[in-house]
């Protein structure tokens, strides 16, 4: 690399970096930032994975799932807790949900007072087009 090329690379660093932050990540506001540039990015890529700034992408999500590793560690969820948020995503009731049984059933697994059991596991991961793990 020439020293004319190293020189206009650091322009273009410095301009890049008022919008797009490429380094670690060290607070919430740059956090923030970095998510909302990265949104950008997806919308100006549209999955198209040849377009010229899927690379950028993938670095800025790199620096993104590094920072929340280290900063916002996610609870487990156990696989009632992910029928409860289908439900809510879906906008379901507990009668929209024969595959886990009648009505007393669908009760009994969601206030925790029953497990659900393979067959049940199977068809909500069938329903929703989800790993079966996830629900166990």
């Amino acid at each position: 690399m020439t020293s004319i090329q190293i020189s206009n690379a650091a322009k273009a660093w410095q301009n890049l970096q008022h919008y797009i932050p490429f380094s670690a990540i060290h607070s919430e506001e740059q956090y923030e930032q970095a998510v909302d540039a990265l949104n950008a990015l997806l919308d100006a890529t549209n999955n198209d994975e040849t377009h010229p700034l899927v690379d950028m992408l993938e670095t800025l999500g790199e620096l993104i799932h590094i920072y929340e590793e280290e900063h916002l560690p996610m609870e487990e969820a156990h696989g009632i807790d992910v029928v409860h948020l289908l439900m809510q995503e879906h906008q379901l009731t507990q009668i929209d949900l024969p595959e886990i049984g009648s009505q007393g059933i669908v009760s009994e697994v969601l206030s925790g007072k029953r497990e659900m059991n393979i067959r049940m596991i199977r068809h909500l991961s069938e329903r929703f087009q989800l790993d079966p793990k996830v629900f166990i």
